[in-house]
């Protein structure tokens, strides 16, 4: 016999299954009734077994059963193998309910610093089994990730989509964006974004679809954009900056609410409304471990939206 005639198909699986139930019992009759078969039955599995080796498994005796030396060695592939496969059923089980897995987020700005913190949270109380992957980046830079399998879904502010067929999106809720600056700060008192023109500010980048929304808010005001600018999405960047120094900024209102060392400036932005939600691939559907991610977003969501 050569090693690959073990891959040829004539030895299956279920004379690995009866070899180690002949082990296990140490007998065809025993083994036979273990498996719910006839004992003709077994014999002949048997036979076919030894024949594609071309070596004796077992030497009968009068008490029943016992493995020769090749017999030993197959038994113990044979339970290997058995073991593997159960192994294999038990992680595509897992996989398929969501026990274990792996689900990517895109996120950007808006999405990051309340509502997804909060869902990862849920989601590993009830499934430690799964593995979240996150990936912070504008809009645009995701989105190709997003229909080529990189990532499963994008969270964060809601941008327009140039083709409905491919992505579609779900609102959560919506949110108020507000100016703000560290607590203390000389515009405080601020009536206008034109009192606000001498400090520095820190905005968005160009390609997001907040920026342009600020810029229209700053045309519709009459009032130039600051030149004294610097242009960042890192949240964790732009709270530093409003806290250590005179700079102005343009902040989710769930942002703003959670970090006692910003304080809103009474500039009211109304034409600028975040809709929170979750940008998905159109036609892939989601892996069990994003259904669950999807899931607690939608239920942090709720508890944000009350």
């Amino acid at each position: 016999m050569r090693e690959t005639d073990l891959l040829s198909g004539r030895v299956k699986l279920r004379h690995l299954v009866l070899v180690t139930a002949i082990a296990d019992h140490g007998s065809v009759l025993r083994a036979a009734e273990a498996l719910h078969l006839a004992q003709p039955a077994v014999t002949r599995s048997l036979r076919e077994a030894e024949r594609a080796l071309g070596v004796e498994l077992f030497t009968r005796g009068a008490r029943g059963v016992t493995p020769t030396l090749f017999g030993e060695v197959f038994i113990e592939h044979a339970r290997a193998v058995q073991a593997e496969l159960r192994r294999a059923g038990e992680r595509i089980a897992g996989l398929a309910d969501g026990a274990v897995g792996t689900v990517t987020v895109g996120t950007l700005l808006a999405g990051s610093n309340v509502l997804l913190p909060r869902a990862i949270a849920a989601l590993k109380r009830e499934r430690p089994g799964i593995t979240v992957v996150v990936r912070e980046a504008t809009f645009d830079t995701q989105v190709p990730r997003l229909l080529d399998g990189e990532i499963d879904l994008i969270v964060g502010r809601l941008n327009p989509i140039e083709d409905g067929r491919a992505l579609r999106q779900i609102t959560l809720y919506g949110e108020p964006v507000r100016l703000v600056a560290r607590r203390g700060h000389p515009a405080a008192s601020a009536a206008s974004l034109a009192d606000l023109l001498g400090y520095p500010w820190v905005l968005p980048l160009k390609q997001t679809a907040l920026r342009w929304e600020l810029e229209q808010a700053f045309a519709s005001s009459g009032v130039p954009l600051p030149e004294d600018l610097v242009e960042c999405t890192s949240v964790l960047t732009v709270r530093r900056l409003v806290r250590e120094t005179d700079m102005i900024a343009a902040l989710p209102e769930l942002v703003t609410a959670a970090d006692p060392e910003i304080a809103a400036l009474p500039v009211e932005l109304a034409a600028v409304r975040h809709q929170i939600g979750v940008t998905l691939p159109a036609r892939r559907p989601l892996t069990p471990a994003a259904r669950i991610m999807l899931d607690h977003l939608r239920e942090c969501a709720a508890e944000l939206g009350d």
